[in-house]
């Protein structure tokens, strides 16, 4: 469901969030319109400066409509990851915003480590990996990043808290495929 109406939409509601919560002008208003915002919906709103990650927060399950949670994902990343420090207003005009629509995730029957290696596509799976109450997942786009399914398994298992050679057969993992929209791409698509 590539749909450049919505990506727009998801991307300025995003952008206007984090505008509005800094007190600066976010540029052109999101369309709401579109009934797709209206559904409950899974996203993850991931940030950028100069094509570093300035922040990614986002949802596993669709559990509010997919305005909502684009909002309070986009509000999340830009000032509630761990990771980074809030942002600052000095620094809104250089991050780039990119959404994330999640797809049902669905669990990969494996056997052993190898097996389910053997059964991830890179560049198309995000991956949800969970163990012993600890959880984390990686979106498609951490392959570009990480090609090699076994370097790609070891991070998400680093990323859960569980040691890079760890293995359980009660290991559970699920997978979902994502729609992404880059403000980037849907600026110079706009212009044409």
């Amino acid at each position: 469901m590539n749909d450049p109406v919505l990506g727009r939409s998801l991307v300025r509601i995003a952008r206007s969030a984090i505008a509005l919560h800094l007190g600066v002008a976010a540029g052109e208003e999101p369309d709401r319109a579109h009934p797709a915002l209206a559904r409950p919906a899974a996203t993850f709103v991931t940030l950028t400066r100069e094509e570093v990650l300035r922040g990614c927060i986002g949802s596993l399950e669709p559990a509010r409509p997919l305005a909502v949670d684009v909002r309070e994902n986009a509000l999340a990343a830009a000032f509630r990851d761990p990771r980074f420090p809030p942002l600052a207003v000095r620094e809104f005009a250089a991050i780039s915003v990119e959404v994330s629509l999640l797809g049902a995730s669905e669990p990969v029957r494996f056997a052993d480590e190898p097996h389910l290696l053997a059964q991830l596509a890179p560049g198309v799976d995000g991956v949800i990996l969970e163990f012993g109450g600890r959880r984390a997942t990686f979106l498609p786009q951490v392959w570009e990043a990480l090609a090699e399914p076994r370097e790609f398994l070891s991070a998400l298992k680093r990323k859960a808290g569980l040691p890079v050679d760890f293995w359980h057969p009660r290991v559970n993992v699920r997978r979902y495929s994502v729609t992404k929209w880059k403000e980037s791409e849907l600026t110079v698509e706009e212009q044409r």
